[in-house]
């Protein structure tokens, strides 16, 4: 029997951008998050979510599609998502919700006002998220995030369920953050094992938290505006990232702190207090889950798995697998200089304990995601030039070309920086984890070679 409308599931989706696990307070990372923290022990804390791409727009793709982004044709940033890919809120919207996003631009709709995009967007009605939503707003102004909301809820018709999908800015690169107040302090963090303990990397490390701990007050100010609406007790709330940090081995890169986001889900009188997952979860699984649990079939083509019996704490058959996908950054053109950060080509498979990724692209010289230019990686490259990396850590950054195989034992290497591709000892796991990433990329009509030769 179907619901009333007044009984029916509300959803609200919000994104941080750039957002690596464990930079919360509720994974035990030592970072000021005080609402993050509480939201998280009112349901679910995934400690396993992979986003699919670690890239905005690719990531987001499949957040709105429950598909690869290679499978729906969004390899590109100027791209507008395809006019006849199906997506989450095309599904709600037929089943009588009212559909939004808003805050910040959401990326897949190409870009605005591309000087020489836009007059090919126009002529063949290519841009099409004004009419798959009822509501669409662009503000980057992070102080008018409660008015937007109310403004979203405003023209909702009475009665109507709603979805409506928040886009923050924070932590993206730049990080100019004033919220963190006192400012956290570089020498006392503990940084990641893939970092060398620079100063530079110290102070960058430092000011991508404080945009971590200003987000956190803006997510306050969302939970804080539907709860004075009224809706507190019927929406399913998602928080995640939509892929890793901007600094090196993160974003733009297949390793985990590039697509291991974290993920938090409430869903009021469903999702038990406190709980914790490490089940492995894909940024493809959003849309169907979402779906499910309003109660709307997925279409045919989502490759993504519906987590809902996880969150109603019944029989789940975990992922075996889950699969990522680098493809070009930006929307610079190609020269002789350019570097991995703006184009890059390659896959990766990670279960519970392995991970393989297949670079296409060795030849590009690594530079990390937007903050090439930043005291971090400056230092790293000079300290290289002066042969004053760690062996693993030059090894790992500095290579080229780049190994076209990478494997990790992720229990025991969870830096990611002793490559077993090759080793006899880890033959049968490498031709297992090629297999299913072969399979993938065969389903999902991949335009690379494929690992595995026919």
């Amino acid at each position: 029997m179907a619901l009333q409308a007044s009984q029916r599931l509300n959803v609200v989706l919000v994104l941080s951008d750039d957002h690596s696990a464990p930079y919360l307070g509720c994974y035990g990372f030592p970072i000021r998050t005080p609402n993050f923290d509480r939201f998280a022990a009112q349901g679910l804390r995934a400690e396993r979510m992979f986003t699919a791409a670690p890239q905005c727009v690719p990531s987001r793709t499949a957040l709105m599609t429950g598909r690869m982004p290679v499978a729906v044709r969004m390899g590109r940033f100027s791209s507008p998502l395809p006019p006849d890919i199906v997506t989450l809120p095309d599904l709600l919207k037929q089943a009588g919700y009212f559909t939004g996003v808003c805050r910040r631009n959401y990326h897949l709709d190409g870009p605005a006002n591309a000087s020489n995009s836009q007059p090919v967007f126009d002529k063949h009605g290519l841009q099409t998220f004004a009419k798959r939503l009822d509501f669409v707003d662009r503000t980057n102004d992070r102080a008018k995030t409660p008015a937007i909301i109310n403004q979203f809820l405003d023209k909702k018709p009475a009665g109507k369920p709603f979805f409506l999908w928040v886009n923050f800015s924070d932590p993206h690169h730049v990080w100019d953050a004033t919220a963190a107040d006192p400012p956290y302090d570089p020498a006392k963090l503990p940084l990641p094992k893939h970092f060398p303990d620079l100063p530079g990397l110290r102070e960058d490390f430092a000011k991508y938290l404080g945009e971590i701990t200003r987000v956190d007050e803006e997510f306050q100010t969302v939970l804080d505006t539907l709860d004075k609406r009224g809706f507190a007790r019927n929406t399913l709330i998602i928080f995640m990232g939509d892929n890793g940090v901007a600094l090196p081995h993160g974003k733009g890169s297949l390793y985990d702190p590039g697509s291991n986001a974290p993920c938090l889900v409430r869903w009021p009188g469903v999702v038990a207090p406190g709980r914790m997952t490490k089940d492995l979860l894909s940024g493809e699984d959003i849309a169907p889950t979402i779906l499910d649990a309003c109660g709307v079939a997925p279409h045919k083509d989502m490759s993504g798995r519906s987590f809902a019996n996880l969150l109603r704490g019944r029989a789940y058959e975990p992922r075996k697998y889950v699969f990522c996908q680098r493809l070009a950054h930006g929307n610079s053109p190609m020269t002789p200089q350019t570097k991995s950060s703006t184009f890059d080509l390659s896959r990766s498979v990670r279960s519970a304990r392995w991970k393989l990724i297949y670079n296409c692209t060795p030849h590009m010289e690594y530079s990390p995601v937007d903050s090439a230019r930043d005291a971090g990686w400056q230092q790293m490259t000079a300290a290289h030039k002066a042969g004053k990396l760690s062996p693993e850590i030059d090894k790992a950054f500095f290579t080229s070309p780049r190994p076209v195989l990478e494997l990790f034992d992720l229990d025991n290497d969870p830096s990611e920086l002793n490559n077993l591709a090759g080793n006899p000892e880890h033959a049968a796991v490498q031709e297992e984890l090629m297999r299913a990433l072969t399979e993938k990329m065969i389903l999902d009509y991949d335009f690379l070679p494929l690992p595995l030769p026919n």
